[in-house]
């Protein structure tokens, strides 16, 4: 009877004696195990445990924010949906770069970063000259702001990315640059370079104005129109002219000037106009002092 006695309090002791002490480290602080009953479960308002007995093993579950803990070691479980692309900024300057990045999203809305190194890169559309190998794009040449799209293919997933190429140069496209015509302009009447027939001395519609000329004024350059100015008589002011033309444009500056002979001298802005008057696109300007046997108008026109 005392053998039986001894022994009971020999196993009462083991088990008083089960477990760990605190442990802590520069990563982690782990309290001091409380005895429980062995591969059963524990729960409270935010975690449970399945324990196990007689190895290593267990799982443990939080809820919020989502974590598992299996023998020892937390993890995040999620799964790739798919792969995400951005970029340094979502518009490029025309032959300026743009550092682009992945990354894979996941089924509980974060993101995984990926080396941008390691993904598959391509222009998918748009003035996009390259992609080098570690994601940086280049931008081409563009007459307008254009849009533009990257991809790029990680582990089966492909993603595209928008961008916009700034058109910040008005004279630089290949076929039509540096020709003191806005691109653009260009395009729009005459396509795409290269096109002879848009160039700056070129007068396609034979109204004895240029391109250049044209492209200034505001003109049409296919349809025969152009920039006229006239001169009439004042009724009963013998020493002024109005100085009638057309088409006047919001957004250029006109200066009427003039010089006495027509094939020398130098045209300077009239000294004595009146205020302009203005019908439509139709600006008339009278002379004050249209005086002496001859004056030659002539109308100078800035676009900004």
């Amino acid at each position: 009877m005392k053998t039986k006695i001894l022994i009971v309090l020999l196993l009462i002791a083991c088990l008083s004696s089960a477990h760990a002490g605190p442990r802590t480290s520069t990563n982690y602080n782990l309290a001091t195990d409380t005895v429980d009953s062995g591969g059963k479960r524990a729960t409270s308002a935010s975690y449970s445990n399945d324990g196990s007995v007689g190895g290593l093993g267990g799982t443990s579950t939080v809820a919020a924010p989502a974590e598992t803990v299996r023998a020892g070691y937390a993890g995040q479980l999620y799964e790739i949906t798919g792969l995400a692309l951005n970029a340094a900024s979502p518009t490029v300057n025309e032959t300026a770069t743009d550092q682009l990045a992945a990354f894979q999203t996941l089924d509980d809305a974060t993101f995984l970063a990926v080396p941008a190194a390691t993904v598959a890169w391509s222009v998918q559309s748009g003035p996009l000259a390259s992609i080098s190998a570690g994601g940086l794009a280049t931008a081409g040449l563009v007459f307008q702001d254009t849009a533009a799209t990257a991809q790029g293919s990680y582990l089966g997933a492909t993603g595209t990315l928008a961008l916009t190429v700034k058109n910040v140069n008005l004279d630089d496209l290949i076929g039509y640059a540096a020709d003191g015509i806005d691109d653009a302009w260009q395009v729009q009447y005459f396509g795409a370079p290269p096109n002879a027939n848009a160039g700056p001395a070129v007068d396609f519609d034979h109204t004895g104005q240029t391109n250049l000329f044209k492209y200034i004024a505001g003109l049409n350059p296919l349809d025969g129109s152009r920039f006229t100015l006239s001169i009439a008589l004042v009724a009963g002011q013998p020493g002024q002219k109005a100085l009638v033309f057309s088409p006047r444009l919001t957004d250029r500056t006109y200066t009427v000037t003039s010089r006495p002979a027509l094939v020398s001298g130098t045209y300077v802005p009239l000294t004595n106009p009146s205020a302009p008057s203005d019908a439509g696109q139709q600006r008339t300007i009278r002379d004050l002092s249209a005086t002496g046997a001859t004056k030659f108008y002539r109308v100078e026109i800035i676009k900004p």
